[in-house]
């Protein structure tokens, strides 16, 4: 039997960063481990992030704008450095309204309750005269990893508004490395060493442990409930399936009738998202916005869907998919 490692422990810790050690890894596991951990890390762990904004006077980046020194691009640039910790799963407005010769920051800015600005130094424009003024709105939103303009969804942003590139991870990087030590009589076992820095919006330690969460449930669902088939197995499975429709078939002026499995019949539409099958990212979607049976997915359109914060096209495509397999289907407009 292959030994269980040690639980991870901090062996240094400084602002946003912290290193992590686990030791007894059997030999090959450190790099299995930490090359997992890093790709979790850096593309699952959910943030906050300025989704769209809205300058007024100006109606698409590709422009400048009297007064400041920075053009438009600039100043988005600028803006998709702020960090937020966001306690609402609503998109959440943040204001600007700025006039005369000033170095405009995040401290500037006039945030909501349900937001915190993790940077309030990061700089935004710089007006030039007395007569300049920046008046602008951003729209702050959650979600998952890196997303780029045209994918946002653009039908949740307001007449005038620019949509941007969101970078929603609150991970900045994260480093591993394997060294040998050890175990017994044997010194071929792994050590890891974890280096995590994030952006001041998640402490180092709670993005180790949602990560961790996110392999353990991933791997829980593939043993538990997704058990590994055979043909023979499926045959099986599919001759279980309860209700069926009858066939009527014709040979040599003898009607036969034969059963034939009807899922649509059989499937129970009571059944709970997480059980019927999807991917755990778009089950989760699904329950944070309160659809938590396949019965509650048929009562909603594609539109409906689409416009659930961080569903994407490949998620509800799956969704469509699978209600198929069940022999249902989205409502209709």
């Amino acid at each position: 039997m292959i030994p269980l490692p040690s639980k991870p422990k901090i062996i240094k810790k400084e602002e946003n960063t912290t290193i992590f050690e686990i030791e007894g890894l059997y030999p090959g596991y450190g790099t299995t481990i930490g090359n997992s951990l890093r790709r979790v890390l850096l593309s699952s762990l959910e943030g906050a992030a300025v989704i769209g904004l809205k300058i007024e006077g100006v109606h698409h980046e590709f422009t400048t704008i009297d007064g400041i020194l920075e053009d438009v691009i600039s100043i988005t640039l600028n803006i998709k450095k702020l960090r937020f910790i966001m306690h609402s799963d609503e998109p959440q407005k943040v204001s600007l309204n700025i006039k005369g010769e000033k170095i405009v920051t995040g401290s500037d800015l006039k945030v909501s309750s349900e937001l915190e600005l993790v940077n309030k130094d990061v700089h935004i424009a710089t007006l030039t005269d007395k007569k300049s003024e920046l008046k602008m709105e951003l729209i702050v939103g959650k979600g998952i990893g890196y997303i780029i303009a045209d994918q946002q969804k653009r039908d949740k942003l307001e007449v005038g508004q620019i949509s941007i590139d969101s970078i929603f991870t609150p991970i900045k990087s994260m480093n591993f490395k394997v060294e040998n030590m050890r175990v017994g009589k044997r010194t071929d076992f792994d050590r890891l060493s974890l280096k995590i820095e994030t952006d001041g919006t998640i402490d180092p330690k709670k993005a180790l442990e949602k990560a961790l969460k996110i392999l353990i449930d991933h791997f829980s669902s593939l043993s538990e409930e997704h058990e590994v088939l055979d043909e023979s197995d499926s045959i099986k499975k599919e001759s279980e399936i309860k209700g069926t429709e009858e066939i009527e078939k014709t040979e040599v002026g003898i009607e036969i009738k034969e059963s034939k499995p009807s899922k649509e019949q059989s499937v129970d539409l009571n059944m709970k998202v997480e059980e019927m099958g999807i991917s755990s990212r778009t089950a989760n979607i699904l329950i944070k916005n309160k659809i938590k049976t396949i019965k509650a997915i048929t009562r909603k359109t594609e539109k409906n869907l689409m416009n659930l914060e961080s569903m994407g096209d490949k998620g509800i495509q799956e969704i469509i998919k699978k209600l198929g397999e069940f022999g249902l289907k989205l409502k209709e407009l």
